[in-house]
């Protein structure tokens, strides 16, 4: 392995625009995912001290461009990746939107580079193109995308798009663009990654599956002569003990069905998504034989689309899975926890103090924090155990 581990990390929370709730799988326990819900997540993130969020893109949520937007201004620090379509989207037409919402945020927009696994919804959005060909539009998009974003006139003439003197009149904030995120787990998906993004991500694999995705992306990142940084997208579970953890993982998937199972699995059967099909090997669409690594259980990918696992612990257990993470060169985590409101303040509350994080936590505490002691003593201040 010859990428340096992570000494510090930077971890973003996810906005749940497709739904939320405390149960997986159905409507019971469910609530409505408004804008006021939606800005109480990301004000929440916010002051806790988050890095940013992910937005999720496609048919079974809110446009991700339109709720950033939304939410820009409503929060100070946080920071949003927000995803390009290649194939859905002119480069020129994204890069305008880019720059527009890097100066509005003043800086706070990553780009989350999403070529898209599923057949059957790129053809819904007009987009009729066999995997391999899909990634192949998205490594042209990015040339004229990325050339757009520096500052350059583009004059291209591809397969895909010709473009005769594009070039964008009012620029992004951050020099250059803000900094591309992607994840693709196919072989095309990484050579086109190795030439030309900046973070390549994984869904959450026990860490020896995850030290060969990178030892693999870190080959096709230098046979272009490049660097990448790692990311890895999970869910989470924390409760102040190991038990409790465990009894809320099972409990998230107690109203769930085999007949619903059995529904999601065969509906991402039909992705050609090499990620998707990773993630649905972990558990078999069993719920006997979920915990697949120490501590990282694979409950959530039986009927979700995308990332399937969750940490599963008390504060200091999850820190030390993170860990193992970071021991392999995975600087940021983009993580996300049912319903997300309550989830991100447990995962602040009792993971962050054992983490060494490259964000600032807070913006400060200026007063005692906990409720006053019969209306006159503070309560005692007791000092994370690292």
């Amino acid at each position: 392995m010859t990428v340096p581990a992570a000494q510090s990390a930077n971890v973003l929370w996810f906005l749940p625009t497709h739904g939320d709730g405390r149960y997986l799988g159905t409507s019971h326990g469910a609530r409505e995912v408004d804008i006021g819900y939606l800005q109480q997540v990301a004000q929440a993130v916010d002051r806790l001290g988050f890095y940013g969020v992910l937005l999720p893109t496609g048919r079974s949520c809110e446009d991700s461009w339109v709720i950033a937007s939304a939410l820009a201004l409503q929060t100070r620090d946080l920071r949003f990746l927000v995803a390009v379509r290649p194939g859905l989207q002119s480069p020129t037409v994204a890069a305008r939107m880019t720059a527009t919402l890097d100066r509005v945020s003043q800086g706070r927009l990553l780009i989350n580079v999403v070529t898209g696994g599923d057949p059957a919804e790129s053809k819904a959005d007009g987009l009729h193109l066999p995997h391999d060909e899909r990634y192949e539009v998205t490594r042209e998009f990015l040339h004229v995308y990325s050339a757009l974003l520096r500052g350059e006139t583009v004059n291209h003439t591809g397969k895909y798009f010709q473009i005769e003197g594009g070039s964008l009149i009012f620029r992004p904030h951050q020099e250059g663009g803000p900094p591309l995120y992607f994840g693709g787990s196919s072989a095309i998906g990484i050579d086109v990654a190795g030439q030309t993004i900046d973070k390549y991500l994984t869904w959450g694999e026990p860490p020896a599956d995850v030290a060969d995705k990178i030892a693999t992306a870190d080959a096709s990142a230098k046979k272009y002569g490049r660097r990448f940084t790692y990311g890895i997208r999970l869910h989470t579970i924390v409760r102040e003990t190991n038990e409790e953890a465990w009894a809320a993982a099972d409990k998230f998937i107690s109203h769930l069905s085999q007949d619903t199972i059995d529904a999601a699995q065969k509906v991402l059967a039909g992705t050609d998504s090499v990620g998707q099909q990773r993630m649905m090997r972990l558990h078999g669409g069993r719920k006997d034989k979920l915990e697949i690594s120490p501590n990282l259980w694979a409950g959530v990918g039986l009927v979700r689309g995308g990332a399937g696992t969750a940490l599963v612990g008390d504060g200091p257990t999850i820190a030390a899975r993170m860990r193992e993470y970071m021991a392999l060169g995975v600087d940021t985590f983009i993580l996300s926890g049912y319903p997300h409101l309550e989830e991100s303040y447990r995962f602040a509350e009792l993971v962050f103090p054992h983490l060494p994080l490259a964000h600032a936590k807070s913006g400060g505490k200026k007063g005692p924090v906990g409720e006053m002691i019969a209306n006159l003593l503070p309560p005692e201040r007791r000092q994370a155990q690292s």
